[in-house]
């Protein structure tokens, strides 16, 4: 422990030592060192039958799509909210392993600044971006595929935030990756980002009303400044000001379209930490509407209810309910932009969830990567 506060404090500020906590540090550098030997796991490990797409392309089924009781053999039906567990997910999984394990060792690294976690990520981020035999494509033409109905849909796009953290990893990690891994990653995240803004998937997912929309603002904002396309980023600001804060957020700081869902509770929770991360990204955090609306709105209508759930005046999200809140990425950011009570709240959350539902809803799982925005 005091070499590691050693590091700390050559590598860090006081104010960021105060905003990360000592315990924080400890658990993220433990876990690390128990990621060093794990191997990369690619979406070419599995292969899914029923996916029109071939070996390297990402494939998901939706998740609240089950078989039809009344037949059994034809297209699956809706039932909101309740996720199907024999649906295809092992790229998903695969994904948000990738994101983790690569977020956690460039949080190390960050940390300790000691080159055996850049080392390890590296074989992480060229098994799914260089590697001939085990790169994924970069599109999304096969996401959240729906059995007689669809082969794959814009709202799949969704599936990629796990990427969100990938960027942040390979920024932390650039000077230990060589200038032409580097190059053609960034040349993978074009494409994709491409595809994304002109695909009519993508425009489908620009323009969802809830937090598709949101969600495929961030990915585009982040992956776009990553690759220097500052005309996107600006296109994503815009819309966070004249289309997400205006028809998104009710005059409280409420999300009337996610508290309509039959999980409003982690819907309200998810779409504030995308949005508050937007804000951040696109240093929009001061910014509101005449009538106050903004994402110190959105802070302000939650906040409490993060605090003591007890207290929470809607219905009930029937699955996982029990699972949330946890160390909502939503208040990490409002802590680094003042709110104290908000910092101190996400201090004592549980930082490391284990429940799989609740794992791939929280992509932004180390905050200290996206910290050198804040500090500017």
């Amino acid at each position: 422990m005091k070499l590691i506060l050693v590091f700390l404090l050559i590598s860090f500020s006081s104010q960021a030592l105060e905003i990360y906590p000592k315990e924080l540090i400890a658990q993220t550098l433990e876990k690390a060192n128990k990621q060093l030997s794990l191997k990369p796991v690619t979406i070419t490990a599995t292969v899914c039958s029923r996916s029109a797409g071939g070996k390297h392309d990402f494939y998901s089924e939706g998740d609240y799509w089950w078989p039809d009781p009344t037949n059994p053999d034809g297209p699956y039906i809706q039932r909101d909210g309740e996720t199907n567990p024999e649906n295809f997910v092992a790229h998903r999984i695969a994904m948000i392993r990738f994101s983790d394990i690569v977020g956690t060792l460039a949080s190390a690294y960050k940390l300790s600044h000691q080159k055996r976690y850049s080392v390890a990520a590296v074989d992480h981020f060229r098994a799914w971006f260089i590697d001939p035999e085990t790169r994924m494509n970069p599109s999304l033409l096969y996401a959240q595929a729906i059995k007689g109905k669809a082969t794959g849909r814009g709202i799949g796009i969704i599936d990629t935030i796990h990427f969100l953290e990938v960027i942040k990893a390979l920024e932390a990690l650039k000077s230990q990756i060589s200038v032409d891994d580097y190059a053609q990653i960034v040349n993978w995240f074009k494409a994709y980002t491409q595809w994304l803004s002109t695909h009519p998937y993508g425009l489908a997912e620009r323009d969802a009303l809830n937090n598709h929309g949101t969600c495929w603002a961030l990915q585009v904002a982040v992956f776009a400044s990553f690759t220097g396309n500052a005309a996107l980023v600006d296109f994503c600001r815009k819309r966070y000001m004249q289309v997400f804060i205006p028809n998104q957020m009710d005059l409280n700081g409420s999300f009337p379209l996610e508290l309509k869902r039959t999980k409003p509770y982690g819907y309200s929770l998810f779409n504030l930490d995308i949005m508050a991360t937007l804000a951040h990204v696109l240093q929009v955090w001061d910014w509101n509407m005449a009538d106050g609306r903004g994402i110190q709105k959105g802070i302000q209508f939650l906040l409490p209810y993060i605090q003591d759930k007890s207290q929470w005046k809607y219905p009930a999200d029937i699955m996982f309910f029990d699972q949330w809140p946890i160390a909502q990425s939503c208040l990490f950011f409002a802590g680094v932009h003042g709110n104290k009570v908000a910092m101190n709240t996400w201090k004592k959350l549980n930082h490391f969830p284990s429940n799989p539902e609740v794992v791939r809803n929280s992509p932004i799982r180390n905050p200290i990567l996206w910290y050198s925005l804040a500090n500017q």
